[in-house]
């Protein structure tokens, strides 16, 4: 099964980081609109980045969300620590009976090398941040984003 959770949370992070740059309001609601996911998906992401000081969140009518630190200070790697928690890249095979010399050994073997990858994936994570990631995002093709400004009357609408 995929796991949704890093990229969606990444899309969150970047959007709300976009809207701060904007001068706009972002709110659960908003952002469950624009990146077309499940609004109770969205605020079960927001725990988590929450809790771990990414965004802060204000309660209410007037309420919104907010990069918890500036947008230099928080790292890919901190987003997906954040919302992945303590599940691994790759899961190996729970132990099976050594009945030969890889059944043996296989287990072992592969842990090491899963976590030698999610090492590096880590590593490679920890080296972008949100502020370049949205320098990259702005720089790339905008031309689907023409919407934008009907976007946000249909969301203000929806509300």
């Amino acid at each position: 099964m995929l796991d949704y959770r890093f990229p969606t949370a990444l899309q969150m992070v970047l959007s709300v980081a976009m809207a701060e740059q904007l001068g706009e309001r972002s709110t659960s609601a908003i952002l469950a609109y624009g990146l077309e996911a499940n609004p109770s998906f969205i605020r079960k992401l927001m725990v988590p980045l929450t809790r771990d000081g990414i965004i802060v969140s204000t309660l209410g009518r007037n309420g919104s969300i907010h990069l918890g630190r500036p947008p230099e200070e928080i790292t890919l790697r901190d987003i997906y620590l954040s919302v992945i928690e303590d599940k691994k890249l790759w899961a190996s095979r729970p132990d099976i009976p050594a009945r030969c010399v890889v059944s043996a050994n296989a287990c072992w073997y592969f842990k090491s090398i899963a976590d030698e990858a999610e090492q590096a994936s880590l590593d490679v994570l920890a080296r972008h941040t949100v502020a370049s990631a949205l320098e990259k995002v702005k720089k790339a093709d905008t031309s689907g984003c023409d919407l934008l400004p009907e976007l946000d009357d249909r969301i203000k609408k929806a509300l």
